[in-house]
């Protein structure tokens, strides 16, 4: 079969679709991804064809931001959202789309929850759509939005939306927002954190264990390991600075991420005992290594909990192993995921304000010093391995379409 992923061009987009595509792509189909032509390294790295189309994230934003005179990233308000994903992204990409797509022949599009290109070229090809969430239910005040903004887009090419066939569903029940319902159509797949190109899906400690090694600092340890991650987009050392000197006051090792384009060099942190910019491990002693971009799972089998903005794919990786976290949304969808953990007891949420430094490095304290969050957090761990594999998945809907 041939299989075509669509996703908005931003890794906390892309990257939770890549288990399902490797699933299809190692059942011996042809997989392609449609996205900007920039992440050509992550999908050849991969195996995976990529259908360029459409500019990248940050054009993207300025464009919808001169449209609406609003940062969507910054600044998620409904109608911000609803122009930047379906209607400047759509504008933007739609056309160079069908044309990769018709060429490709797809038996099957899956897009992510937020691209809107996709299901436009499935109706405009006449194939099945199935559509892939990637974390918590999106409220309809947003949903509704962009199903009204696309809808002209529909229309100025003589379309009609078409319903997606299947809703795919990495989340776990625990984790839904209150009044939720599972829709009709609902599947669930198990989320992964995100794992390098040729590791095996059991990478890192098992689902809901919660164990931490010793493996990576050489010998044990008497202090607790925080991960500080901010994901692609929200790595700001201006707003992770602050952070991480008040973390360094509470007795923890600290691995910082460093996004894509930042360095330990931007961190004005005297005497911090980097152990060096790129390296993922930590050596006896030291207090703080800064990252380059790591796999998710690479970092998550060796920390006790993990500080993080709340991107929906870093939760649910997160929490897929089990740990704790304290939640510091910047922007996007990450209050949504802020609430949801907040809710479920698996970890604290922190909102912005001026003493959000001191309040993190509390949270830390109080999540090391009260069991409650981690076991609320090996909850989750359990509802997750219990999950429908994306081999299964694929499995699924490969029987489906036959």
């Amino acid at each position: 079969m041939r299989i075509l992923f669509s996703s908005t061009p931003a890794h906390g987009h892309l990257l939770p679709l890549l288990p399902l595509a490797r699933a299809f792509r190692d059942r011996g189909d042809d997989v392609a991804v449609l996205t900007a032509g920039a992440f050509a390294p992550l999908l050849d790295a991969e195996g995976i064809t990529l259908l360029p189309a459409g500019p990248t994230a940050d054009v993207l934003f300025a464009e919808s931001a001169r449209r609406t005179g609003v940062d969507a990233a910054a600044d998620p308000r409904p109608e911000a959202v609803a122009d930047f994903f379906a209607g400047t992204r759509v504008d933007l990409t739609a056309d160079d789309a069908l044309t990769a797509a018709r060429e490709f022949a797809p038996d099957l599009i899956v897009a992510e929850a937020l691209d809107f290109v996709g299901p436009l070229v499935a109706a405009a090809l006449d194939v099945p759509v199935a559509t892939m969430a990637f974390g918590p239910a999106i409220p309809a005040e947003f949903t509704d939005g962009m199903t009204a903004v696309v809808g002209s887009r529909y229309a100025d090419r003589g379309l009609s939306p078409v319903p997606a066939r299947w809703h795919l569903d990495p989340c776990p029940d625990l984790l839904q927002p209150p009044g939720w319902q599972a829709p009709a159509n609902r599947v669930p797949v198990r989320p992964e954190p995100h794992r390098g190109a040729g590791a095996g899906a059991g990478t890192g400690v098992e689902a809901g264990s919660g164990a931490v090694s010793d493996d990576a600092a050489g010998a044990p340890r008497d202090r607790p390991r925080v991960l500080v991650t901010f994901g692609t987009h929200f790595s700001d050392p201006a707003t992770l600075t602050p952070i991480l000197a008040e973390l360094r006051t509470v007795g923890v090792d600290l691995v910082v991420t460093l996004g894509l384009t930042a360095s330990a060099a931007d961190y004005d942190l005297a005497g911090s005992g980097s152990a060096g910019e790129g390296s993922a491990d930590v050596s006896a002693g030291s207090d703080i290594t800064f990252a380059a971009f790591t796999p998710l799972a690479d970092l998550l089998h060796d920390v006790d909990l993990v500080v993080t903005h709340g991107g929906a794919g870093t939760t649910l990786g997160v929490l897929s192993r089990g740990l704790p976290l304290v939640v510091v949304p910047q922007g996007a969808d990450q209050f949504l995921q802020a609430a949801v953990v907040s809710a479920s007891g698996t970890g604290i949420a922190v909102q912005p304000g001026p003493d959000v430094p001191e309040t993190v490095a509390k949270a830390v304290v109080t999540l090391r010093t009260d069991p409650g969050y981690t076991e609320a957090a090996r909850t989750v761990a359990a509802q997750i391995a219990a999950m429908p594999t994306p081999s299964d998945v694929a499995a699924t809907l490969t029987a489906a379409l036959t």
